[in-house]
């Protein structure tokens, strides 16, 4: 214990680092226990599509969705999800939604948007849509 305390009185800095650092990752875990948006893999994402009627909304530029998509999937413009415009969702409010983006960075901010807006089930395909592709799961291509 002698070691630790001499440890953090000669590196005073990096002991502030470290602590700093365990406290956003506390956060983070936490953060992620109690939210109401839930991130889910592949596997789990089509169990909802196919035992819940989920319906997935890529978020990526059109031309990647167009070049490469989860089949079934829609193309969701994010510039106006994150205007809060979800005209056209309103019978997905009580569905399983589940949103793609390329690494589930984007999909996620949308994803609280959404929630906050009304929609019961909100997912978030975590790792986005490199998660599906590693996974070896289907895609679709075309308009």
């Amino acid at each position: 214990m002698e070691q630790y305390i001499d440890f953090l009185g000669r590196n005073p800095i990096l002991s502030i680092i470290w602590l700093v650092l365990a406290a956003m990752l506390v956060s983070s875990w936490l953060k992620g226990m109690f939210s109401k948006i839930r991130q889910i893999n592949p596997q789990q994402l089509t169990i909802l599509v196919n035992r819940q009627e989920g319906q997935v909304f890529d978020m990526r530029a059109q031309k990647e969705f167009n070049n490469s998509r989860i089949a079934g999937s829609e193309h969701m413009n994010v510039e106006k999800a994150k205007q809060n415009d979800f005209a056209g969702l309103e019978k997905f409010k009580t569905k399983p939604i589940i949103l793609v983006c390329n690494t589930g960075m984007t999909a996620s901010g949308i994803a609280s948007n959404m929630y906050k807006a009304g929609f019961e089930q909100v997912y978030v395909l975590s790792g986005g849509f490199g998660a599906w592709q590693t996974a070896g799961l289907p895609t679709a291509s075309g308009k």
